[in-house]
């Protein structure tokens, strides 16, 4: 996971249910002090909440868990997938500053996302 944020990247923890993907997130970032919030996803998040819950991540800087990732619905996952994109060039080219969702914020290099799926 250290080596995903180096390269401006995720994680994605894998394993059954009850292994402690997401309490390795949390314990991560408590140990290099960021703030995690894990947030249960479901099938019924649409890509507007999931756009303003990155907006939030990218301008706080926090890293955000997104816990049962794979019950989120395909449709809303291809527009999700271009959210972080755009989070990601705007990371890559060290931008205090980027276009989301029609709007200017500003944007903490220190955000991170990872997600946990269970089988």
């Amino acid at each position: 996971l250290t080596q995903a944020l180096r390269l401006i990247l995720g994680g994605a923890p894998a394993g059954p249910a009850g292994t402690g993907k997401t309490e390795s997130v949390k314990d991560l970032a408590k140990g290099i002090g960021r703030q995690c919030v894990v947030f249960n996803c479901s099938d019924q998040l649409d890509y507007k909440m999931m756009g303003k819950l990155f907006a939030g991540v990218a301008q706080c800087g926090c890293w955000i868990c997104l816990d049962e990732f794979n019950r989120i619905d395909i449709e809303v996952l291809s527009v999700v997938a271009q959210q972080l994109l755009l989070i990601r060039i705007a990371l890559l080219a060290d931008k205090e500053r980027f276009m989301f969702e029609g709007r200017e914020m500003r944007l903490k290099p220190t955000e991170g996302v990872f997600i946990t799926m269970n089988p």
